[in-house]
């Protein structure tokens, strides 16, 4: 049986966005540099598509109310092009910064480009290093090789620290910044370890938990063995264990492991499906990049910002581990 997680988050963030306005309908579109945006700020998101992304959002436009700051929402879907046209013309007219969940983590310089004095908080896709500059682009987020560490480091001592293993690694987007920090460090941390980790199969399931089910057929089909199942986010875990329960395959015996501690993701541990994941914390980061860019937009530092990095380029919000343990806590 498939299932779908998005739409109660999606209605969720939908109220959200009618709450707050919308910047195409309610910001100038005046090219003339006026201030009539003076004290508003933007937040440019791709879409609400993925289940953390919908958590950030909804997470974000809380924490600006919060905040006391007007923030204008605005999807660009993954059009560059129209991403780069948002926030140009928010510039244009006087906004004070500008939180960007990048279409394509290859674009920042452009976005900055268009951005002119704005300053921009980068959510979500992390640009380069070179491409952030102390308080004026900062990236928000979480450390993405954590959450790959802490995968692999509970597969191993689950199984009992084998020196060989075979695993089935399901990816998330290509060319995210989370995609491959995540699935780089499940390797490195089974070759620091002098582990032989036989990868069966893996391919990008784009964060989505149908196509998770659906590439746990194929792997099936072409004979792939593993002993356990790394997915760089929670709803593409919860496709594989969907799979493997279907098919009375043991999520007892065979670590199912994911990312975002998702409300579905902790439930699905709590009943025996998935054995790990990782918090990426919505609220935490939602609040690091509203209270850097109230500071930003003011011309003020980030580095008193806890979880600043002394080159004031990075904001971090630490992962943290959840299993049957703890699961409770996160639920």
């Amino acid at each position: 049986m498939r299932f779908n997680h998005k739409g109660r988050m999606i209605a969720t963030i939908l109220i959200g966005i009618l709450v707050l306005g919308c910047f195409s309908a309610c910001g100038s579109s005046s090219k003339s540099g006026s201030s009539s945006g003076s004290g508003k700020y933007l937040f440019v998101n791709t879409d609400t598509e993925d289940t953390f992304r919908a958590s950030l959002a909804e997470a974000i436009t809380a924490a600006a109310s919060e905040a006391g700051i007007t923030l204008d929402y605005q999807e660009s879907g993954n059009s560059v092009d129209q991403q780069k046209a948002i926030i140009e013309e928010a510039a244009n007219n006087g906004y004070s910064g500008c939180i960007c969940r990048l279409a394509d983590v290859n674009t920042a310089l452009q976005m900055e480009v268009a951005a002119g004095d704005m300053p921009i908080v980068f959510v979500n896709n992390e640009p380069d290093s070179d491409l952030l500059k102390d308080s004026e682009y900062v990236y928000v987020g979480s450390p993405e090789e954590d959450a790959g560490t802490f995968e692999a480091e509970y597969v191993w001592e689950t199984l009992g620290k084998p020196s060989s293993l075979n695993l089935i690694i399901i990816k998330g987007e290509k060319g995210h910044s989370a995609t491959e920090g995540r699935t780089k460090a499940v390797l490195n941390y089974f070759k620091d370890n002098s582990v032989e980790a036989n990868v069966t199969f893996s391919d990008y399931a784009d964060w989505s938990t149908e196509t998770a089910y659906d590439y746990m057929s194929v792997a099936t089909a072409v004979g792939a063995k593993y002993d356990a199942v790394i997915s760089n986010n929670d709803s593409m875990a919860l496709g594989v264990v969907e799979y493997m329960e279907d098919n009375g395959i043991s999520t007892k015996d065979i670590p199912v492991c994911g990312v975002d501690a998702t409300t579905d993701g902790c439930e699905s541990i709590a009943n025996g499906g998935m054995q790990f994941t990782v918090l990426q914390s919505a609220e935490g980061q939602a609040q690091k990049a509203v209270e850097a860019i109230k500071a930003m937009g003011s011309g003020n530092s980030v580095l008193d910002i806890e979880g600043a990095s002394e080159d004031g380029k990075y904001i971090w919000v630490d992962f943290e581990k959840v299993d049957s343990s703890n699961v409770a806590s996160y639920q």
